[in-house]
């Protein structure tokens, strides 16, 4: 059983909400990061969000990382074909980040641990926080990260590189999307995050375990910190613990 904090905020810059944000039952989380010309992104991520809470809707519930990977390529299929009917929507796309904590075994009530399952396409996040140590799960589909990866770039230079926010994925944006997906162990105690990069490029990833080991709405504070920090994109978070 898990208890979880979403919140959503424009921003100080941005003239509408591009991320969308949802809780599907049982314990399953998202958040999805749109882009594209006038109100094409806030589409896409919308899009993103009806689809996948659909299509895991009219799965059997023993839901895995290929059943979260088939809803967001589904989603892909319905906004490529949709971008591709509207010439206001050409090039308009979305990240997606998933997790789904799978209930207790019954026929084990004695078992401690349980398994989370993700998917994962752009530059939105993961994180776990155990023991106080915050820890990325996900990796980026972005520009940038590639340079991180060949050691072209240090990561504190990511942060303020100029192509920061050119995705190399993302859902909707062409015909095939390679999907990240993965399985590990969680237990009581375990923290996660799920975020657009609204809140990582405004608060370094020590302060969001701060916040994340020491306030009681954890959502709330991350949103009210990026804002602090400049609030140039719109922010969106999902916080859950396992309990």
């Amino acid at each position: 059983m898990s208890k979880y904090y979403q919140a959503t905020n424009v921003g100080k810059v941005r003239k509408q909400n591009e991320d969308s944000i949802a809780v599907i039952e049982p314990e399953t989380y998202v958040v999805a990061d749109g882009m594209g010309g006038q109100a094409a992104g806030e589409i896409a991520s919308q899009m993103l969000i009806e689809i996948v809470t659909q299509n895991l809707k009219s799965t059997p519930l023993d839901w895995n990382e290929e059943t979260l990977k088939t809803a967001i390529i589904k989603a892909n299929e319905a906004i490529y074909q949709k971008a591709q009917e509207h010439l206001d929507y050409q090039g308009m796309g979305t990240t997606a980040t998933i997790l789904h904590v799978a209930k207790p075994i019954e026929s084990q009530p004695n078992l401690i641990t349980q398994t989370a399952y993700y998917a994962h396409v752009g530059d939105s996040r993961l994180y776990k926080l155990e023991n106080g140590i915050l820890r990325q799960i996900t990796q980026d589909h972005s520009y940038v990260e590639d340079l991180v990866r060949r050691g072209e770039i240090t990561e504190a230079e990511a942060r303020v590189h100029p192509l920061k926010n050119v995705l190399t994925q993302a859902v909707g944006a062409v015909s095939e999307v390679k999907v990240d997906t993965g399985r590990f162990k969680v237990k009581s105690g375990d923290i996660f995050l799920l975020c657009t990069d609204g809140l990582t490029n405004m608060v370094d990833d020590k302060e969001i375990a701060k916040i994340l080991c020491s306030t009681k709405n954890p959502a709330d504070d991350l949103i009210n910190a990026a804002l602090d920090h400049g609030g140039r994109d719109n922010i969106s978070v999902i916080v859950l613990g396992i309990l």
